[in-house]
């Protein structure tokens, strides 16, 4: 069986201080950006690696999620607790520095882990989980 992951989807509250984030800060590439009903899915992904994504998307977009349900998802991004991804550099420090300087909110700065990974992690604009590994 040959599977690979091709799409991670992350949710935003403000698809302009997301994209500034993604593009701007991290320095993903943007593959697409659609609108669709007064909402905007954008696709970004890191330069050289075409195949893998992370899209962007409205957190309620499904019609099928209730008002509670909204509200909860609402909550759990405020305390960042709603969605996470995780990334990989071979320079943590400088990638921690520059994220740092570009004002965003650190959760942990680079970190030698008792399981063997130095890491560091950050909030996006959305409030998702960031973690960067050292590779």
């Amino acid at each position: 069986m040959d599977i690979s992951i091709q799409h991670s989807f992350l949710p935003h509250t403000d698809p302009e201080a997301s994209l500034a984030f993604y593009r701007d800060v991290l320095g993903f590439e943007v593959r697409n950006d659609v609108g669709y009903g007064g909402m905007r899915w954008i696709t970004v992904g890191p330069a050289g690696q075409p195949d893998t994504s992370v899209v962007l998307h409205p957190p309620t977009a499904d019609p099928g999620i209730t008002d509670d349900e909204q509200r909860m998802i609402a909550e759990m991004m405020a305390k960042g607790t709603f969605a996470t991804i995780v990334l990989a550099t071979p320079d943590l420090d400088s990638t921690f520095d520059r994220i740092q300087a570009a004002g965003a909110e650190v959760v942990q700065e680079p970190t030698d882990q008792p399981y063997g990974i130095r890491d560091c992690a950050f909030r996006d604009p959305a409030g998702n989980h960031v973690r960067i590994n050292g590779a």
